[in-house]
């Protein structure tokens, strides 16, 4: 059989880590081996990094929500168990936009959860 040379492949293997790694200081954009570690671990924790946005934004409606729920009489924890016993389900998100946005329906939402907790 005849001899089947791999530099095509690796070649291209090779320019798409380097292409990756561009914009990197140095050798992490320059040489192979430096650029591979270097965009295996920014990979990680780009993902790493879009689990925690997630966490900060809900950590944000709940900071967005308590404020509101304190200046209407209530904790964020009574106001939040007043909507369950009240079957309101919406979500931290539109709860936080009311909040900012719409203070005359958020404050409708406390009286709701102060009579179910009454």
């Amino acid at each position: 059989m005849a001899r089947v040379k791999g530099g095509l492949n690796a070649k291209k293997k090779h320019n798409r880590v380097l292409r990756l790694a561009k914009g990197y200081r140095g050798a992490r954009s320059k040489q192979y081996r430096v650029a591979k570690q270097s965009v295996m671990r920014a990979l990680s924790s780009s993902f790493e990094g879009r689990k925690q946005r997630k966490r900060d934004m809900r950590s944000l409606w709940i900071v967005r929500i308590n404020a509101a729920a304190r200046i209407n009489g209530l904790s964020y924890s009574k106001f939040m168990h007043g909507l369950k016993l009240a079957d309101v389900e919406i979500n931290r998100k539109m709860l936080s936009e009311m909040a900012v946005n719409d203070a005359e329906g958020f404050k409708d939402l406390t009286e709701v959860a102060k009579s179910k907790l009454a």
